[in-house]
């Protein structure tokens, strides 16, 4: 018999029995449907001790990285600490020691943290404002000694959260920031595969850590990333993403304008149009999507369609809310 942790309360959990079953018996409100690791409603994480092996079975590699494991398969092999999905996050204060724009309305702020800030390129956190008012963003840097979090952030008219940080955060100020989440980010391996990267306005950020982080590690595949907006304007870091498309001969930068007015050296179209037209069959290719929720959920099923596995299309879906 093992303990299972949640929070401050301990169940156990029988021989035989799964870790499923064993909250359920103990009125443990929590998601599940087939019970069969079919559906991932399920899905927990230990922080702490990787879960069985079984327990993971169908899970992208991200999720396993961070110990995420479907409930109803895993039969606990020692005593095991579990956060379930709804529970309260564990926030951190950071300095802002950054603000300043990177376009006409989008800005760049860099948060510093006293103590070891553990993140993978690519995942978001969320701010917390001292009112509680909360809103999500994507890291775009990968960890560095200097411990800190690269955000972009876009100016949204009316926009109670993000004319906050644009109007009235200073460098200095204290700000609240939750653990990293979610599971669109590279890992270093199979560094033949192609990598498809698409997004738009600042889905960039996620985007970019990615980019970074695999060209760090040395990933000598192919890698296009595909960035578009309507207008020039809305487009950022232009001259830093084709230096480094000159520096690596295996990354191609493909910026993408959909309004009339399209520069030389830009692409003409909506940038998921762009993108799809360049390739045949992504039999193999790794694929990172960031930005409007229409343009994920289109690149989604397209990706999937030319040949793309759905374990290697990874993208982490919040919506920016205007109020």
């Amino acid at each position: 018999m093992y303990k299972i942790t949640i929070e401050e309360n301990t169940y156990s959990c029988q021989p035989g029995e799964t870790v499923l079953d064993a909250l359920l018996r103990e009125h443990v409100n929590i998601s599940y449907a087939c019970k069969k690791g079919t559906c991932h409603s399920c899905m927990v994480r230990s922080p702490d001790t990787p879960p069985p092996k079984a327990a993971q079975a169908g899970l992208k590699n991200t999720l396993i990285k961070r110990n995420h494991f479907l409930a109803c398969l895993c039969q606990p092999e020692q005593d095991m600490v579990i956060k379930l999905p709804d529970q309260s996050e564990f926030y951190t204060e950071g300095m802002v020691v950054v603000n300043k724009m990177l376009n006409r309305n989008t800005l760049l702020l860099i948060i510093a943290f006293q103590n070891a800030f553990e993140f993978n390129a690519g995942q978001f956190v969320n701010l917390q404002r001292s009112d509680g008012l909360t809103r999500s963003y994507s890291i775009a840097n990968i960890p560095q000694a200097s411990n800190t979090l690269e955000l972009h952030i876009r100016r949204l008219p009316g926009g109670r959260f993000s004319e906050w940080l644009h109007d009235q955060l200073k460098v200095g100020d204290a700000i609240a920031v939750s653990e990293p989440r979610g599971h669109c980010f590279y890992l270093p391996e199979r560094g033949e595969q192609g990598l498809l990267l698409v997004g738009t306005g600042t889905g960039l950020a996620p985007l970019a850590g990615i980019l970074t982080d695999a060209l760090a590690h040395g990933h000598y595949g192919p890698i296009y990333l595909f960035h578009g907006s309507r207008e020039v304007g809305d487009l950022y870091r232009i001259d830093e993403l084709r230096q480094l498309a000159n520096q690596y001969q295996n990354f191609h930068y493909v910026p993408c304008i959909s309004g009339k007015q399209v520069p030389e050296g830009f692409s003409q179209g909506r940038v998921n149009e762009v993108a799809l037209a360049a390739f045949s069959d992504l039999k193999d290719w790794r694929v990172f999507l960031c930005g409007h929720p229409e343009m994920v959920n289109k690149m989604k099923k397209m990706t999937y369609l030319k040949g793309a596995a759905m374990k290697d299309i990874y993208a982490d879906a919040f919506l920016s809310t205007p109020s």
